[in-house]
């Protein structure tokens, strides 16, 4: 199956309707701070916007107006393909993701990288978020502090952001 990122005129008018009027936001300047030590040596954690749950979690709320701005703990111990896919956005398909959990959250692909030495070591857990986050106020203010603190703790060196 090849997969491919459809172009905003083949999504549903509702969809493009939404995308001209929505205000989008700019950060400025864009935080970014240089590696300390080599990706070989780094401590990395898998942050994704998939919408992955483990089976025994909570899916998120789709029903959440502006999206649910919470997270999950994935631990770095979890089968990707018992996780469960609940993303809310209608703007792509999710047979790619559900038929290959990968796809969205590549933590067999990270455990391959560290036992070919490609990077150090993978964090004890691993982060999951909705995407689709139409209002981010509180993703911004709450849950990306708290998600930012549980890394720092974890003395995480570096992540892989994997947006869905």
């Amino acid at each position: 199956m090849i997969a491919r990122v459809a172009t905003v005129d083949e999504l549903p008018f509702s969809l493009r309707l939404f995308y001209r009027a929505y205000r989008w936001r700019r950060i400025d300047p864009v935080p970014w701070t240089p590696m300390s030590k080599p990706l070989r040596e780094a401590r990395l954690v898998l942050v994704s916007t998939a919408g992955m749950v483990a089976p025994d979690q909570t899916e998120f709320d789709q029903s959440f107006r502006g999206g649910d701005y919470s997270f999950r703990e994935i631990g770095d111990d979890a089968v990707v393909s018992t996780l469960i896919e609940s993303h809310r956005s209608e703007a792509f398909d999710h047979e790619g993701i559900r038929s290959d959990p990968n796809l969205g959250f590549p933590l067999d692909r990270l455990h391959e990288l560290a036992r070919e030495s490609e990077i150090g070591s993978l964090n004890h857990r691993h982060l999951s978020f909705m995407g689709s986050i139409t209002a981010p106020g509180r993703l911004a203010a709450q849950t990306a502090p708290a998600a930012a603190q549980l890394l720092v703790d974890d003395r995480v060196d570096a992540a892989l952001l994997v947006p869905v």
